[in-house]
């Protein structure tokens, strides 16, 4: 079981100001910033550069024709967009020939299958002992979206589901003001593994059942949402506790990691309006988490309620709890198994001391981190199209940009020139926000409570059933159209869910039409 280290207390007011500046040249870990190589640095914007971002970044109120650059969603870094299911696994189109090198040696390793120790094989066993696939590729297949079983006997390889119980008041909890103290089952460990290698067995089997609800919009088009029911059968390791808070998640898409990490963060909090001090219903929030790496508070960006603060972080927890594979960051061989599954805790591991005495060395951590980093985002199709444009307008109208933050502007960057000063068109702001009890998870996540999520990033959405050959959408793949992701948004989104069911049908389709072209 994993559990954080007491840290000195930080309230959120110090927090944001070590977290948006100043600026200042020098190694990341000292600036708040997330990027993976703490060797990179932040080159300062001037002040001319700064009014020119606040410019460029400032939304649109022209809807009858394409904005500048739109069409490069990710900036130089975006790649051409293919109808094949190799769309989302290109890398940066702005890399240099010697760095695509290190992108494909990475993504030999993402695909790597892992197996079980002791093996002749020293470079790629410690699998395990409990699992949820054998390699990363398994869970992003082509780097895609992940899905729900579509059957009692289907895998759930592509979607795991997260373990917590209330804290017990004696665990060590990061002193960070907000945090919501939780811990890991104390017998199934934080994560529900659903693989378990010979002679071990898996943790449960994962189920998923639906109710369907029917909702009437306006003229008279009816769409069927349906509501999943979690089922954890046949446990292998005793019954589950009664306060088991479980969250069932599908496998994101991966493209753009390395351009959302590049954001400044500064930027990213200027967004945040926890108190809904403007009025207008939305009240995004910050997740605040503890960095293993930098050893301290910093901005959560990654997984679906932000709550890992880098790529390099959050390939390690993937790494740890999905495959169990030990990292420098996350050193267990016995993944997330815990001192209750005493087999398991006993079983060979595959740490070896040619690669700092864990499962996976630094080098293969950084170069599946780089890859991860540079998989490209493809450019928009059709901008010029006039359903595209009406559905654009309808969609800034409908004030869905609330959250759904448009464009950003990445930091210039030392040694990182896909990343360097790109404009981004990510459509999302980072930060949490409360989806209403439809979608909650009554799980909470660092700051995350159990009704919020961290705002998707909504590039590459239309190229979703081309790459995964499904159109599965929600954090657990409830949502099997892009309309039915909208009918379930509630909470903060309430207001544009029920614009969306008054409007015109022209409209709605056109609001689809635009999300298609991302």
């Amino acid at each position: 079981m994993i559990s954080c280290q007491p840290v000195k207390y930080l309230p959120f007011t110090a927090i944001a100001v070590a977290l948006a500046g100043p600026l200042l040249s020098g190694p990341l870990a000292a600036q708040g910033h997330a990027l993976d190589d703490p060797h990179v640095v932040i080159v300062p914007r001037t002040e001319a550069e700064q009014a020119r971002i606040d410019a460029v970044t400032r939304p649109t109120g022209d809807f009858t024709t394409p904005e500048t650059y739109e069409t490069k969603q990710g900036g130089a870094a975006s790649v051409r967009r293919r109808d094949t299911s190799e769309a989302f696994s290109q890398p940066s189109a702005n890399m240099s020939f010697e760095r695509e090198l290190d992108f494909r040696v990475g993504n030999g390793l993402f695909k790597k299958l892992w197996v079980s120790a002791p093996s002749s094989t020293l470079a790629s066993d410690g699998l395990g002992p409990l699992y949820n696939a054998r390699s990363c590729q398994r869970c992003h297949l082509k780097d895609g979206r992940g899905h729900p079983p579509e059957s009692p006997d289907d895998s759930a390889v592509s979607m795991l589901v997260r373990l917590s119980v209330p804290h017990d008041g004696l665990a060590p909890v990061p002193a960070i003001e907000g945090y919501l103290a939780d811990m890991p089952d104390p017998v199934y460990g934080g994560q529900l593994q659903d693989f378990g290698i010979a002679g071990h067995a898996a943790e449960a089997r994962v189920q998923i059942t639906y109710d369907e609800e029917p909702i009437t919009l306006a003229g008279g088009e009816t769409i069927s949402l349906r509501r999943p029911t979690l089922t954890l059968a046949d446990p292998g390791y005793g019954p589950m506790r009664d306060d088991l808070m479980a969250s069932a998640r599908i496998a994101p898409q991966m493209i753009g990691l390395g351009l959302l990490d590049a954001i400044p963060a500064a930027d990213i909090l200027a967004l945040a309006d926890p108190d809904d001090a403007d009025g207008d219903g939305i009240s995004g929030r910050p997740n605040i988490v503890w960095s293993l790496d930098h050893d301290r508070p910093m901005l959560g960006r990654f997984g679906l309620k932000a709550g890992q603060p880098s790529i390099r972080e959050q390939s390690a927890a993937a790494f740890s709890g999905d495959i169990g594979i030990s990292t420098s960051l996350l050193p267990f061989g016995a993944g997330d198994c815990t001192a209750a599954q005493t087999a398991c805790m006993g079983a060979p591991d595959g740490n070896d001391a040619d690669t700092g005495g864990v499962e996976i060395g630094e080098d293969g951590l950084e170069l599946v981190s780089f890859y991860s980093r540079n998989l490209g985002v493809p450019e928009r199709g059709a901008v010029d199209d006039p359903q595209v444009l009406r559905g654009k307008q309808v969609f800034y109208d409908t004030g869905c940009i609330a959250c759904h933050t448009p464009k950003f502007v990445t930091h210039r960057l030392e040694n990182q020139p896909e990343q360097s000063f790109q404009l981004i068109w990510p459509y999302s702001d980072m930060l949490l926000h409360d989806m209403g009890p439809g979608l909650a998870d009554n799980r909470p996540e660092a700051r995350a409570t159990g009704r919020e999520w961290r705002t998707p990033p909504l590039w590459g959405i239309g190229l979703t059933e081309t790459v995964s050959g499904h159109s599965y959408f929600l954090h657990d793949g409830r949502a099997r159209s892009l309309m039915e992701a909208i009918l379930w948004h509630g909470g903060e989104a309430e207001p544009q869910k029920q614009a969306v069911i008054g409007m015109a049908k022209p409209d709605r389709d056109a609001l689809v039409r635009f999300l298609e072209s991302l």
